[in-house]
């Protein structure tokens, strides 16, 4: 049933984007109304862009504030490219969630609320020593209070469900009434409820009307003096699909498999917050899609050694601790010369440090993070549906060059998403593997003279045997070498076949002048910020343009050219500092830095405000 238009007259405002942040205890499926709030306005046809938040623990206490869990979302036309700074509207299901949250919100935003939430016991873990909602003090927001409790037992006292389970579906109340607010369709989450519940019939049928009758209060009502319309997104003509970004990387590797026509191993330990690759990958275990659940993360990059030396496409993901303990078996890879992807999803630390928060802290491990001379290939992904296209060219370069590739995305880009056009078979890179050569002519570290990629073989090729290890290797023959001279030429020649993947990267581009007072520099999840920040800043006639790093090692060529061409460089970051140090160490230049380290992505008004400090010299 489409219920998208109204029948009461109403002021219909069109903006070019909004942000909403959904707010709540853990356990009222914040996360769950927020995903779906972001399908239905991918399915309007809006760019978006979300940041889940949620806390570390698995319940925190109801009702405190270390327990509340997060969803923004930014929705819009094409100028979305971030889940926005600051909410224009909070749904908060509680006090805590209240008090989280206000002192991100402009003058002005709109508040709603579950009033019935609201209870002396709540207000007090919440940390209230009275209601706000009835004592001034949000005097310069908009608050709209809806008893949701009971309007949601009201509309279920028929049901024949608990009183518990009638109040699990408070949050779909809200959430239609958002959906009239913005005029998005229900269809999408009525048809999700209907699979989602399908075998408890009773709770599909509760939870479709709770959303219909929380669309219809927002309807009958005259609490909102005004919906809003949103401008929609010119697109490319083809087929989408929202993802969240450990989706992409999934099926970017279950495409490369299929274009390899090799089968995908990934062996992987739950890890946050890169889990969800793992599950993604579970659902499509076939005999050409192996998932193998490891009891460790050593065991797990053990067994993707194990399998790139069977010939397979192998991969694996983790976060930061994670990626500590893959090192030495990484270290193997590398002189073993298998190819493999390895997906950091980067998060909060050191050690345990912020689990379910996002940073990009692991630059430095990633390049130099093995002992002795060990390199490998690093990429990072700008977005969500990026970690498609970075996790595809990783495999595509990994099998090339015959090199383990570490691709970076972290907490924001992995549990975030956007809407993503499924690219043709004609769209899709051509992998190339170095042929075989006569097995009378085979040696196990012969090299292509292009790539200085080793053959790709593997057990039960006749012919094709060769030793396999952790020692150095002979150079060319493979066996067994202690020889000092032929360690430094192996050293050597690992080096060389890494730095020649700077063949595979394509010239920069620069958002702005080709040159100026101020480029700015990204790399990874900072993208959509940058941008942004520069779009506003380049309205104010400042001169600034950026520039945006997939390849962290090795680095674009024509990296350092591009950076003198302007007077200052500025690189943000979400860590202390580490590519300022790769591209002061590369360049011997001195760009200045903008670092965030709190668990959460820098916005464009910090980067905004940077800008506007260097080139106005205060």
């Amino acid at each position: 049933m489409n219920k998208t238009t109204n029948s009461r007259k109403v002021n219909v405002s069109q903006l070019n984007s909004v942000t909403v942040r959904f707010a709540g205890d853990s356990g009222d499926g914040i996360q769950l109304v927020g995903s779906q709030f972001a399908n239905a306005t991918a399915i309007a046809g809006n760019d978006l862009s979300t940041l889940p938040d949620y806390p570390a623990e698995i319940r925190a206490p109801a009702g405190s504030l270390a327990g509340v869990s997060g969803f923004q979302i930014s929705f819009g036309d094409e100028s979305v490219l971030t889940p926005g700074n600051k909410p224009d509207v909070l749904m908060a299901m509680n006090p805590a969630a209240l008090a989280v949250n206000l002192k991100n919100l402009e003058k002005g935003s709109v508040i709603i609320t579950n009033s019935d939430a609201f209870t002396p016991a709540a207000l007090e873990k919440a940390g209230y020593a009275s209601n706000p909602l009835e004592d001034g003090s949000l005097a310069n927001y908009r608050v709209i209070g809806v008893p949701v409790n009971a309007l949601t037992e009201g509309a279920l006292k028929d049901s024949g469900l608990t009183r518990a389970q009638i109040l699990k579906c408070n949050n779909f109340y809200l959430l239609g009434l958002l959906y009239w607010m913005y005029g998005l369709p229900l269809e999408t989450t009525q048809a999700w409820i209907k699979t989602k519940f399908k075998k408890i019939p009773e709770l599909a049928a509760a939870n479709n009307k709770v959303l219909m009758a929380g669309f219809d209060y927002a309807e009958t009502t005259e609490i909102f003096d005004a919906r809003f319309q949103l401008k929609k997104s010119p697109v490319v003509p083809g087929k989408y699909r929202n993802l969240t970004g450990n989706e992409a990387a999934a099926y970017a590797l279950i495409t490369a498999a299929k274009l390899l026509k090799k089968k995908l191993f990934y062996g992987s330990y739950p890890i946050t917050p890169a889990s969800e690759i793992l599950q993604t990958l579970s659902k499509h275990r076939a005999k050409d899609v192996v998932v193998f659940q490891a009891e460790d993360e050593i065991a797990a990059m053990c067994s993707t050694v194990g399998a790139a030396f069977g010939g397979e496409l192998a991969a694996t993901g983790t976060s930061g601790p994670g990626l500590s303990l893959k090192c030495e078996a990484l270290g193997l890879a590398v002189i073993a010369e298998l190819p493999m992807v390895i997906v950091n999803v980067q998060r909060g630390g050191p050690s345990t440090g912020l689990p379910t928060k996002t940073e990009q802290s692991d630059l430095l491990q990633a390049v130099y993070g093995r002992h002795g001379e060990c390199p490998l290939v690093v990429m990072a992904a700008s977005s969500p549906a990026d970690c498609f296209h970075t996790t595809l060219e990783a495999a595509r370069i990994a099998v090339k060059y015959m090199t383990p590739v570490i691709v970076l995305t972290n907490a924001y880009l992995s549990n975030g998403s956007e809407p993503f056009r499924i690219p043709k078979l004609s769209e899709l890179p051509k992998f190339q593997i170095s042929p075989l050569p006569d097995p009378a002519d085979y040696k196990p570290f012969m090299r292509d003279p292009e790539t200085l990629a080793r053959p790709w073989t593997w057990p039960g090729l006749a012919g094709y045997e060769y030793r396999a290890g952790g020692l150095e290797k002979l150079d060319v023959a493979g066996g067994i070498s202690y020889d000092p001279l032929n360690h430094e030429v192996m050293t050597n020649l690992r080096a060389d076949k890494v730095a020649r993947v700077v063949k595979e990267i394509p010239p920069t581009k620069i958002h702005g002048q080709a040159e100026g007072d101020l480029l700015v520099v990204g790399w990874g999840s900072t993208y959509g910020a940058i941008k942004t920040a520069v779009n506003e800043a380049r309205k104010a006639g400042l001169s600034v343009s950026s520039i945006h790093i997939k390849h962290i090692f090795p680095m674009p060529p024509d990296l350092g050219t591009i950076m003198r061409r302007f007077r200052k460089v500025l690189v943000p970051e979400e860590n202390s500092g580490q590519l300022r140090m790769l591209l002061r160490s590369a360049h011997m230049l001195e760009p200045l830095g903008l670092n965030k380290v709190q668990g959460q992505p820098l916005n464009s008004d910090e980067i905004l405000a940077k800008i506007q400090e260097i080139l106005r010299g205060n």
